[in-house]
C-alpha cells in the first residue's frame, strides 16, 4: 500500500487568519455564474470576533469581503474536489 500525503488547507492558527490581507478587485472578479467563491475549493469560513465569520481564500491566503463570496470569484477558480467527488453526501 501507498501511502498518501494529505494536504493541510487549514492554517495552524485561527490568529494568523485575521492578519491576512483582504482581497481586493485585483484578485476578485465579478461573476454571473456558479462560479464564484462560496462554490470554489479554496474557500472557507472561519470563526471571528462577535461571532462574525470570517471568509477566506487559501489559494490567495487573504480575507473576502461579506457577500462577495456570493458574487465574485478570482482567476485560481476550482471546483469544489469534495462535491465533484460526491464526498458531501
Amino acid at each position: 500500500m501507498v501511502p498518501v500525503k494529505i494536504f493541510r488547507q487549514e492554517p495552524s492558527s485561527l490568529d494568523a487568519i485575521g492578519d491576512w490581507p483582504w482581497l481586493d478587485q485585483e484578485v476578485l472578479h465579478t461573476s454571473r455564474s456558479h462560479q464564484v467563491c462560496m462554490t470554489c475549493h479554496f474557500f472557507r469560513h472561519h470563526p471571528g470576533a462577535n461571532g462574525i465569520p470570517l471568509l477566506t481564500c487559501h489559494l490567495h491566503q487573504g480575507l473576502i469581503d461579506q457577500g462577495e463570496h456570493l458574487t465574485h470569484r478570482c482567476s485560481g477558480w476550482m471546483e469544489d474536489l469534495h462535491r465533484q467527488l460526491d464526498w458531501a453526501a
